[in-house]
């Protein structure tokens, strides 16, 4: 009953185009948004904030930007990690070599240089599709990996190919610490979020489902297949570059091309996969399913009498339990946790009336 949309009704156009169309749904992402920037921060330990908020914001940033390419375009993609490591390198560089770049600045340029890679290498998908596409893909994270290892210019001629983070400053404010990291990481997720928002929204957004659905009739009705799948790949390649650079520099401190591996490109498409496919909420509840499990996983091992599971063998059960944990899930939910979080609203709008 506090959940009806009873009486709200959308006068104009520029309304039922908003965000939350219910009152109710606006008021609960203010009070998040407030709760995130002013709450958090002071009352959050370092622990919270560098080992579970940080990655659970960057994980849900990364899985956006697969989403977009993925969920909403219908192109196939293995390619995430090279992506972000081109972002976090890309920033790395700039900042070494443009004196006085703004550190804002150089994030979002670091994006739009994994923006252009992940064109180029989505140049196939304007003849394959499918598998193949997924292959072509896959070839970019071997590339990109392997270019960043054997040139050293890219790390500064380091031995060891490792890059450390630029002094995190905006305005003279110095964001080194726990809470500076986590608000500027937040900044990003938040700005990007309702970025990607509106671009499914918009008519953009509307032809990139019409191509995941069939891309034939979507030629057919006019809709241009080439610049329509390209603008998909750079868009989720800004998004990833972006979240690569957030993964190198607000979390991790340092990283090496090796960070960026195969497994982070499967970790980010079980993201999407858990919370589900062509959902924004999504991308979160899929990250909070993969950096809150494992934790869980490891409180509840501590639980037992000791003895009962070996300590060197804690992290293999968790992959193990995770993998059963992420088939059983699949096949009694395929349309992943955001579904669920559907039908939870459905069901508060007619409660109690109705259960």
């Amino acid at each position: 009953m506090f959940y009806t949309e009873a009486g709200q009704f959308s006068g104009h156009y520029r309304a039922d185009r908003r965000l939350f169309r219910l009152r109710q749904d606006r008021y609960a992402l203010y009070a998040l948004l407030l709760f995130a920037f002013a709450v958090v921060p002071a009352i959050g330990s370092d622990y919270w904030l560098n080992a579970i908020l940080i990655p659970f914001l960057v994980l849900s940033l990364a899985g956006l930007g697969l989403n977009l390419l993925t969920g909403y375009a219908g192109q196939l993609s293995l390619g995430s990690a090279a992506f972000m490591a081109v972002g976090a390198f890309a920033t790395y560089n700039l900042a070494l070599r443009v004196p006085g770049l703004p550190l804002l600045v150089g994030i979002a340029l670091g994006g739009v240089f994994a923006a252009a890679a992940s064109v180029l290498f989505g140049l196939p998908s304007l003849r394959i599709k499918g598998f193949y596409l997924l292959v072509s893909t896959l070839a970019a994270q071997f590339f990109v990996q392997w270019l960043f290892t054997k040139v050293s210019w890219f790390s500064n001629d380091s031995a060891s190919g490792v890059i450390t983070a630029p002094p995190l400053r905006i305005a003279g404010h110095d964001l080194s610490n726990p809470a500076g990291r986590y608000l500027l990481t937040l900044g990003f997720v938040v700005a990007l979020t309702l970025l990607a928002r509106n671009v499914v929204k918009s008519e953009l957004g509307r032809n990139w489902m019409a191509v995941r659905d069939m891309d034939t009739a979507a030629a057919v009705i006019g809709i241009p297949l080439a610049r329509t799948k390209l603008l998909a790949f750079a868009l989720s390649g800004f998004i990833l570059g972006v979240a690569g650079a957030l993964w190198a520099f607000t979390y991790l401190g340092t990283v090496e091309p090796h960070g960026f591996d195969l497994s982070r490109s499967f970790q980010v498409l079980f993201i999407i996969i858990i919370g589900g496919l062509g959902s924004i909420a999504g991308n979160f509840l899929g990250a909070a399913f993969i950096v809150l499990l494992p934790i869980g996983l490891s409180l509840l091992s501590g639980l037992l009498p000791p003895g009962v599971i070996d300590a060197g063998q804690l992290e293999n059960l968790q992959k193990i339990v995770f993998g059963l944990l992420i088939i059983g899930f699949l096949i009694k939910e395929p349309e992943g946790l955001a579904r669920l979080w559907q039908q939870l609203r459905e069901r508060a709008r007619v409660w109690p009336l109705r259960y």
